[in-house]
């Protein structure tokens, strides 16, 4: 484990890290040549911009900071997923609503802002009415099948190329319980509905090693407790509800937490039925947890739970009035002194910390087991 954190903190750049992760299946020298990736917000690439173009984040001041203009992305520069992708030498992975069909062999996102695990008739069932979009995980899985005669034709051909892809699977759940923690449903109902989330996962995976898929990376839950939304949701004069050392809602991380403990036991349910899969867990919330405890030690000066864009309020959130609502709405003068983007999604400083974290993760986990 020396050996490992050493080679770390010489700050081992993104594709070495990737290539040696790419050695656990197919041999060395082996890297990875498409992404398919699959999720909401915190992976959408663009297919938002095909769905509702009057969605905030097709507004300014998103997208300022790398790319210059709003690409859909819910954030003011790159994702995780752009990071993983850049660390591969591949191409920011294109949404399926605007791919060219004859170009896909790099990898296709498939994630969509607003989308959950769970099928919208669960949620109109049960009186959660302000349910975004209907293009679930089920509906996700769909379109990639849909591509499949496009991208191999025969399942040797496919075995062939998903044995290169690195299949993302999320970040996926976290709307599933946003909407009713939003809508302010009591915390029992919500923990109730967190088995039926890992399982639409745990489905979804299998079915996509069924189909061929070798490597998965499977992200958990934010510490939503952090947020500026939840933050200002519910607020509280009790200070007993806070972490001291972060300012946090303690139970909501705890509930986050335990969303990530039960996807990590179906996880190594998983993999013990598919032994010769790749089932990779990419720990988001203890990723993030490093820059909410020590914020001025990863640049975060301007704060963790205060949103960068935001229309006011203790944390710079309003759900009345959210960045890209209005041009009245600005954004702060340097967004990488901030963890929270608008209130509900990250920074790209923050986003970029994280795909650091969890490809330094990967590698040290490699080499503890070989």
């Amino acid at each position: 484990m020396a050996f490992c954190s050493s080679l770390l903190s010489s700050k081992l750049p993104f594709i070495k890290l990737f290539l040696l992760l790419a050695t656990l299946k197919g041999g060395v020298g082996q890297s990875y040549t498409s992404v398919f990736s699959f999720g909401d917000s915190l992976t959408d690439t663009g297919n938002i911009f095909f769905i509702n173009q009057s969605f905030q984040s097709l507004f300014p001041p998103y997208g300022e900071t790398f790319f210059h203009y709003p690409t859909g992305r819910c954030c003011n520069g790159r994702l995780v997923i752009d990071f993983i992708a850049e660390s591969l030498g591949l191409p920011f992975v294109q949404p399926y609503l605007g791919i060219n069909i004859t170009s896909i062999e790099e990898g296709v996102n498939f994630a969509v802002v607003g989308a959950t695990a769970l099928d919208a008739s669960f949620f109109e069932e049960r009186g959660i009415d302000n349910v975004s979009t209907n293009f679930s995980l089920r509906v996700q899985l769909d379109w990639f099948k849909q591509i499949l005669p496009s991208l191999c034709n025969t399942s040797s051909k496919c075995n062939e190329t998903f044995e290169r892809s690195l299949f993302l699977m999320g970040e996926i759940g976290g709307n599933d319980y946003n909407y009713p923690f939003f809508m302010l449903r009591n915390i029992e109902e919500i923990q109730t509905f967190v088995p039926l989330v890992i399982k639409a996962i745990a489905s979804a995976i299998k079915e996509l090693i069924d189909l061929g898929a070798v490597t998965v990376m499977v992200p958990g839950n934010l510490p939503i407790g952090c947020s500026a939304a939840y933050l200002t949701y519910y607020e509280t004069a009790d200070k007993e509800e806070y972490d001291p050392e972060t300012g946090c809602l303690t139970w909501l991380n705890k509930f986050a937490e335990y969303h990530n403990e039960e996807l990590q036991k179906e996880l190594t349910r998983i993999q013990a039925l598919y032994p010769h899969t790749n089932i990779i867990y990419a720990n988001y919330y203890n990723a993030a947890m490093r820059f909410y405890r020590s914020p001025t030690q990863y640049g975060f000066t301007g704060g963790t739970r205060t949103a960068c864009c935001g229309g006011g309020g203790p944390y710079n959130y309003n759900a009345s009035a959210e960045c890209g609502q209005s041009p009245l709405i600005r954004a702060c003068d340097d967004p990488s002194q901030y963890v929270s983007w608008d209130g509900i999604h990250l920074t790209e400083a923050a986003y970029r910390l994280i795909a650091n974290a969890i490809l330094e993760e990967t590698y040290i986990q490699y080499h503890s087991s070989s």
